[in-house]
């Protein structure tokens, strides 16, 4: 063997593969190679540190706190049953809500846009006082 220094021995017990390109586990600090690096494939008893899942509520998209132990599913179950803050109707909440005041036009604005001489409420092709005439304000529009 040219270079005995090269490489380490997994410390999987099974296995104790040479690898040159030796993985080291960010849970327990030791040395594995390809196929024993996984925290179940070595058994890591340091797992419980890093590997950490969050299970979101798939109907309020709330991250769900789950205890060590605890089954997640029962935890979002319970999260649904109890504190959840979803609301159906919020789902169909309407955008466009502003009427258009003007006689015969039908159009919704998402913003209400407000004539100043009489403050009604107008889509945005009927804004201008001239565009729905105004009677609002006594002195005369000009057409310019």
């Amino acid at each position: 063997m040219e270079l005995p220094w090269l490489g380490e021995h997994c410390s999987e017990r099974s296995c104790k593969q040479l690898d040159f390109l030796p993985l080291k586990c960010d849970a327990c600090g030791e040395v594995f190679c390809k196929d024993h690096i996984r925290y179940d494939d070595h058994k890591c008893s340091s797992a419980y540190k890093k590997n950490v899942q969050v299970p979101v509520c798939p109907l309020c998209n709330t991250p769900i706190p789950v205890q060590k132990g605890e089954i997640p599913d029962i935890v979002v179950g319970a999260h649904i049953d109890k504190d959840c803050k979803y609301n159906p109707a919020q789902q169909k909440q309407k955008i466009f809500t502003n009427k258009c005041t003007k006689p015969g036009c039908k159009r919704k604005e998402m913003m209400k846009v407000v004539c100043e001489q009489c403050g009604s409420s107008f889509c945005i092709k009927h804004r201008h006082p001239l565009d729905h005439d105004c009677r609002g304000s006594s002195r005369p529009i000009s057409k310019a």
